[in-house]
């Protein structure tokens, strides 16, 4: 019997967690999507807090007009710029069990763009 979309999701999204954990130094960049909005945090695993977060429901971002890949874009730089005042340079990119492709690969490209090393 095939797995419904959302616990394939969740199966792998558990398998990529057993593999990718966040430090103060390299935190997990955590991504989460839905049909409307995309959310991103970093998160230190270790002392369980998260150190900067970005979404598409921000101010900023959600006056700004565009597709949902591009303001997936304007997301990734908004938080590599909240990660550089906190003093974060490499991160640890946890894709959440979705498929790396669309507004996932636009959020780490724009990311990476704005100076944040994977």
């Amino acid at each position: 019997m095939a797995f419904s979309k959302e616990s394939r999701r969740l199966k792998i999204r558990k398998r990529i967690r057993g593999r990718v954990s966040g430090t103060e130094q390299r935190p997990r960049l955590s991504v989460y999507r839905s049909n409307n909005e995309i959310y991103a945090q970093l998160i230190d695993d270790v002392s369980g807090k998260t150190m900067a977060a970005a979404s598409s429901r921000d101010k900023d971002i959600a006056s700004a007009s565009g597709n949902k890949v591009e303001i997936a874009n304007l997301v990734g730089k908004s938080l590599a710029e909240k990660a550089k005042k906190a003093g974060v340079e490499t991160v640890s990119f946890d894709r959440g069990g979705y498929l790396y492709h669309g507004r996932v690969k636009s959020l780490a490209e724009g990311a990476r763009e704005a100076g944040l090393k994977f």
